[in-house]
């Protein structure tokens, strides 16, 4: 079938044409043109760029008309039609013969060759050379502005100016104002096995309906104008034996009916129709007016600025058994959506449907980099996963992506028509392409999206992914294509040695910018979050303004000590004015069990801790806990509620409630309490539970199994087992969350004006470079020193920590300081050269 289409969009590979009556198909790139075909297939054996290969691109643009025949149309995997084009002349143009041609006729034909007078034209009639003098081209040169010559593959409308030896020479203009003005006439022999579409004949209305028209042309021939294509101005007025200008935009192969329009963009060729301003698509229209309602295709409306949108019969209900024509009739008012626009009816598409209007997402335009957005698998391929955002915004979820680990066998975990939750990677509006991530550390973040090199500030902490590992550490990517190097010595606070062992590509990790040059797109990391404090670490000390609580779990108090006792704090709610008494044990001051005995023995009464969560109100006794990942879990509400919500495979956050010989009690938030037998407490062989695991301390358990009957839950604490997939990101935020409490008690030390043997470790930072006497060498290897630094505190060398150094006692040396045991005044260091180089 033989159609004018518009295009609508150019690719690298393909030109994405409107068509009439709404619809859109696609041309290849290898249906443009014999001659550009033969310059892709050089350009790809010989693996180089050829000079006079052009892209579509560079020859195409949106608003141009072409003519296209269907070579085929195609059903996808959603059950939508997917038509297929060619513009090459030797099948648009195949009724035509060389004995058929003559002066005056309008044809496509594509540079196939530059020469020094002119251009061969392919017209697609065999044993017919076309050439297109030069003089005659320089006017369309000057207008199309696509520089000083035409280009191999480039589409024109060409007059046939002279015609000689029986048709097989031809001599072509492509003058704008020739082209404009042409007409198909009697005299040109046009039959119904060549006519074209594009072709502006005078035709004379033989019958008018309410769905259109019929129009007789060129002497003998009949053809058809729907309601789509009457002149908007005068479709009312039309009347039989009226002479009008008509375009043909469709010949059928088989019954040969003919399609034509009346509308004024199409009746001069060269010309381009109407297209729609940017900000009007996705647009909702709160009233727009019925103006035509029928009943095998759709209604035709007023918008609220006065143009015409057709809605399909599909779109102006949710399903066809909720249509209600009367709701159709002239003059009814409906809210509607702008959902695209045809080019070739110059007329915006609408949907009444509710779920439309509502949609967040329209077009790719309307996604941004960093979004998190809903959609369904659509298919699975060696690539990665194609995801359905909508009915017209499709995604790519890389194999890498699928989840915080890299998937061997994805068909297991995903099927066709899952509802999966995805973040956004990258998002190309134009190209229409739209990379998103499965793995769940980066769809969760709240941490800042980093998608330009202008955002990454010296010490923005944020989520990436490992690209590489290689010697000389690693390269993280992180949305829009940004990327950056972590360089082997802030891979972290310990040596690596080989970071491919340590780390793997797709790994999630949280790193922090320690500089960013954005004109050389250059960007240097770290994964050692720990030497400078988060941006919001001092947010978290300002306590609550005053407010009226209800004391629920989950809910976040400051408090006041007022008495220590063996097993916690007593201390009173400050948002009650002190009135409400409340506890909290020693266990549950922290997330680290040395950090608990650390803060206990720092704090005195009167001292005000912020941001205290409610665990347990049971009568009068109300329990409090400033463990750090209880808190997050509730507040991200990672939490189960009651026996019911549970479900096998979940990983909850919970403390430990009894150490016996068979396992261990794990107690949640909201009280619900489940087993770790002895086989599921570690990694490692369990002989004693009580050498891994003392009550109160913080674990994440997987839940393996459910006995509703018995109200009894089984769990897992092996940390292969209840890892998130990302361990790297888990360690360090560990850590990081470690080293903002330790600080807390070093400010709490200072505060207190101390002795000088404790104002002496709160100096001791790790990290610090210190000044050191060696006191004693041990059998072991591990080496005892002394300094004005460290009086009254012990300070020790591990024997690997001594490096290559050979020390004697009494010999001065320079230490970095690894940890500070503030409970037992120890401080060990270490010698190693490549950390004091740091």
């Amino acid at each position: 079938m033989l159609l004018l289409g518009c295009i609508k969009e150019v690719s690298d590979y393909e030109l994405v044409i409107s068509l009439p009556n709404g619809l859109s198909g696609f041309v290849p790139v290898t249906q443009i043109s014999d001659a550009y075909s033969k310059l892709l297939s050089k350009e790809a054996a010989q693996g180089e760029l050829l000079e006079d290969l052009n892209s579509l691109s560079d020859m195409y643009s949106p608003g141009m008309l072409v003519r296209c025949i269907v070579t085929s149309v195609e059903k996808s995997a959603d059950g939508r039609r997917s038509i297929k084009l060619s513009i090459d002349p030797k099948k648009v143009n195949k009724g035509l013969n060389a004995s058929a041609l003559a002066s005056g006729m309008l044809l496509s034909g594509f540079v196939s060759s530059v020469e020094d007078h002119g251009y061969l034209v392919d017209i697609g009639v065999s044993g017919t050379h076309a050439f297109l003098p030069r003089q005659k081209a320089q006017n369309y040169i000057k207008a199309v502005k696509r520089g000083p010559d035409l280009k191999i593959g480039q589409n024109l409308n060409c007059i046939i100016v002279e015609v000689k030896n029986e048709g097989r020479v031809v001599r072509l203009s492509v003058d704008r104002s020739e082209v404009a003005a042409s007409l198909a006439t009697e005299r040109q022999n046009w039959t119904l096995s060549n006519l074209l579409p594009g072709l502006v004949v005078k035709a004379r209305v033989q019958k008018v309906a309410p769905l259109g028209m019929k129009l007789s042309f060129l002497s003998s021939f009949t053809g058809i104008v729907d309601f789509m294509h009457m002149d908007p101005e005068k479709s009312m007025n039309y009347s039989p034996d009226q002479v009008t200008k008509a375009c043909i935009l469709s010949i059928h192969p088989t019954s040969k009916v003919v399609r034509l329009t009346l509308r004024q963009a199409f009746l001069h060729p060269g010309g381009s129709p109407n297209q729609l301003s940017n900000d009007r698509m996705g647009a909702v229209v709160e009233e727009s007016t019925v103006k035509a309602f029928y009943k095998q295709f759709g209604a035709v409306f007023e918008l609220d600025d006065g143009t015409l949108a057709f809605a399909r019969l599909k779109h102006l209900s949710k399903t066809r058994k909720s249509f209600k024509p009367g709701a159709f009739k002239t003059g009814c008012k409906h809210k509607c959506r702008i959902i695209d626009y045809s080019l070739m009816d110059e007329m915006c598409i609408v949907s009444l449907k509710y779920q439309i209007i509502e949609a967040r997402f329209l077009q790719y335009q309307d996604i941004h980099t960093g979004d998190v957005v809903q959609g369904k698998v659509f298919a699975l391929k060696t690539i990665g996963m194609q995801v359905k955002v909508t009915d017209g915004i499709k995604g790519l979820v890389p194999s890498m992506h699928l989840a915080d680990v890299i998937l061997k066998q994805p068909e297991k975990k995903y099927n066709i028509g899952d509802e999966v939750k995805c973040r956004v990677l990258e998002c190309n509006p134009a190209g229409r392409k739209l990379i998103l991530t499965l793995k769940k550390s980066l769809v969760q973040s709240k941490l800042p999206v980093l998608s330009n090199y202008e955002d990454a500030k010296a010490g923005l902490i944020t989520h990436g992914f490992v690209v590489c590992a290689r010697e000389f550490g690693c390269i993280v990517k992180f949305y829009n294509d940004v990327k950056g190097l972590v360089p082997k010595n802030e891979l972290s606070s310990e040596p690596i040695s080989c970071p491919d062992k340590v780390f793997h590509e797709g790994q999630v990790v949280k790193v922090m910018v320690l500089k960013c040059e954005p004109q050389q797109e250059r960007l240097l990391l770290s994964f050692r979050l720990s030497s400078k404090p988060a941006p919001g670490d001092k947010k978290e000390c300002i306590p609550k303004q005053k407010q009226e609580v209800k004391y629920q779990i989950g809910e976040m108090v400051d408090v006041k000590v007022l008495k220590k006792k063996d097993s916690g704090l007593e201390v009173s709610i400050l948002e009650d004015e002190g009135n409400v008494i409340a506890s909290i044990p020693t266990v549950h001051l922290s997330d680290f069990v040395a950090t608990c005995k650390l803060l206990w023995h720092c704090l005195q009464e009167g001292d005000v801790l912020p941001r205290v969560m409610c665990l347990s109100d049971k009568g009068e006794h109300i329990i409090l806990s400033r463990k750090s990942a209880v808190i997050s879990a509730v507040q991200e509400e990672q939490i189960v509620r009651s026996f019911s919500e549970i479900q096998p495979g979940m990983l909850l956050t919970g403390y430990v409630r009894n150490v016996m010989p068979f396992g261990v009690f794990v107690e949640f938030p909201f009280g619900v309490t489940g087993l770790a037998p002895k086989v599921s407490m570690s990694d490692k062989f369990v002989t004693d539970t009580k050498d891994h695991f003392v009550v109160g301390q913080t674990v994440i358990a997987k839940v393996m199994s459910i006995d509703e009957e018995k109200q009894r839950v089984l769990l897992n604490l092996k940390v292969s087992e209840c890892s998130s997939g990302d361990s790297a990101a888990e360690s360090f935020a560990l850590l990081n969350q470690y080293f903002k409490e330790m600080k807390e008690i070093r400010n709490l030390l200072r505060r207190r004006g101390e002795p000088s043997m404790a104002r002496g470790l709160c100096e001791l930072v790790p990290g610090k470079e210190l000044e050191l006497v060696v006191q004693d060498v041990k059998e072991d290897g591990s080496a005892l020193f002394s300094g004005s630094c460290v009086i009254g505190l012990t300070v020790t060398a591990t024997r690997y920590h001594l490096g290559d150094k050979n020390i004697v006692p009494g010999e001065k040396t320079k230490a970095l300081v690894l940890h500070v045991d503030a409970l037992t005044s120890k401080v060990y260091v270490s010698l190693r050269e490549e950390l004091l180089k740091q």
